[in-house]
């Protein structure tokens, strides 16, 4: 856990001072007028909230300090339901939409705004948030919140939020993605390193999501090269897949010092020594980052992570990352490449890990082509698929093809829509191209053409009687 940097303890203060030397604060405790509670709410909260975003962008592991010192009586309950709403968002759930491990963080903010005088009104924003935090947590871990709540009018309050719909996991599914999504544009993630290989593999997946989301969202980064050094050289997790995974991640998305590049290269090194089958389980990871939505696995993130694996080391890795290096250095419509490809594919099992990461590779550089074509760019398409053919003749793999199918058919669609003139020039010749290409590649049939260029008739308006 990292402390809160001393800056960013005494603008608190600040702000804290100048909630308890508030008028609206001393009309509210006079008169008890809810009024003033909500001109004491809108005047603090944005000064708090702008402190968090700075927290957020710059010292994300201090965020949980931040929020724990946001406990004090002195903010008056202030920002502890938006606080609660990240805290329940932030941890990790498994496949049934359950935590993985219980959230104490949910447990503190929760209890105290029950124990907060302000509670009556802190109430009113905090429902929703309840439910969620209750149907992703286990029956007994909620029976002993509520348990420890003496007021028996708040516990009553509590119990009716432990609804039991959310039982059903389609249900729970449901309600959690809708909530969520009132939080999309907000930074709130953070992390505690864990300093052994057992600790390591339960808190592996908020890792993973918390450094994805930094690097996706392209944060300021820089505070947390220091603690994630210290984690990848800490010797208790060498060995482990989540380890690799990252040491992965870490050498691929982050531009990171010589000394950083040094000291993970020899751990990198030292894991592929250690842990059983680290290029098979390696390969499923890169995987696993193609398939992401925001495509992490740039080129120049592959060439980042290359300079980190020997290549003197006899395995796969060495094999694959020599060459992705000369996919990404020579280009992959280079002939000499292309055969360099072909010799390698050929040496592994056409459905390999190491094959597919091969063909995600290419395939990345079609999509990021294709999908920036703007729909005067057709003859830019047409040469392109000319590469089209030759890697699906190298490669041969029906999966390959269907994915360049679905992205050729998004393009077409999007010409269709754009050029309308059915008897202009530019029409027909992407009729024409499409009818040929599309059936030669096999993406259509010859039926399937035709409707697909099909003139589609109004509906006849009804006539109406008179």
């Amino acid at each position: 856990m990292y402390e809160l940097d001393a800056n960013y303890v005494k603008q608190l203060e600040k702000i804290a001072a100048e909630i308890q030397a508030s008028d609206m604060l001393k009309q509210y405790l006079e008169e008890e007028e809810d009024e003033f509670y909500v001109q004491l709410k809108e005047a603090a909260e944005p000064k708090i909230y702008k402190l968090y975003k700075t927290v957020a962008a710059k010292h994300p592991l201090q965020l949980v300090q931040l929020e724990k010192k946001l406990l004090d009586p002195s903010f008056e309950g202030l920002f502890l339901p938006r606080i609660l709403g990240f805290s329940v968002l932030r941890g990790v759930i498994n496949e049934h939409y359950k935590y993985i491990r219980p959230q104490h963080h949910f447990q503190d903010i929760l209890l105290t705004i029950c124990d907060s005088a302000n509670f009556d009104l802190l109430k009113k924003r905090i429902g929703q948030t309840i439910q969620i935090g209750f149907a992703l947590s286990s029956d007994i871990w909620v029976t002993n919140l509520i348990n420890r709540i003496n007021n028996k009018r708040v516990r009553h309050f509590l119990q009716a939020l432990n609804v039991g719909r959310l039982r059903v996991l389609e249900q729970r599914i449901l309600e959690y993605n809708r909530y969520k999504k009132q939080f999309e544009k907000e930074n709130f993630l953070s992390i505690t390193f864990p300093d052994s290989a057992s600790k390591l593999a339960i808190a592996y997946p908020g890792l993973e999501r918390f450094l994805l989301y930094r690097m996706e969202e392209q944060e300021d980064n820089s505070s947390l090269i220091e603690p994630l050094d210290n984690f990848m050289a800490n010797k208790a997790l060498l060995g482990s897949k989540e380890h690799l995974y990252m040491c992965t991640i870490y050498g691929a998305f982050f531009d990171l010092p010589e000394k950083s590049k040094k000291a993970l290269t020899k751990n990198i090194s030292q894991i592929r020594k250690d842990l059983e089958n680290a290029d098979e389980k390696l390969f499923t990871f890169i995987l696993e980052l193609h398939s992401r939505k925001k495509t992490l696995l740039t080129p120049e993130a592959d060439l980042r992570l290359a300079e980190l694996f020997d290549t003197k080391i006899k395995d796969q890795l060495s094999e694959y990352f020599t060459t992705v290096k000369t996919i990404h250095t020579q280009g992959y419509t280079n002939e000499k490449t292309q055969e360099t490809i072909h010799k390698i594919y050929l040496g592994n099992e056409g459905l390999s890990n190491f094959n597919e990461c091969i063909r995600k590779t290419i395939f990345q550089y079609f999509s990021s082509l294709v999908n920036n074509l703007e729909a005067t760019d057709y003859t830019e398409y047409f040469e392109i698929t000319k590469l089209f053919a030759v890697y699906m003749r190298l490669f041969g793999n029906q999966q390959f093809n269907q994915h360049l199918k679905e992205l050729s058919m998004v393009y077409v669609h999007k010409l269709i829509r754009h050029f309308t003139d059915k008897r202009g020039r530019d029409y027909q010749d992407i009729k024409k191209f499409v009818t040929a290409t599309f059936r030669d590649f096999e993406f259509l049939t010859d039926k399937e053409i035709v409707i697909l260029f099909k003139t589609r008739r109004k509906k006849r308006k009804p006539v109406e009687k008179a």
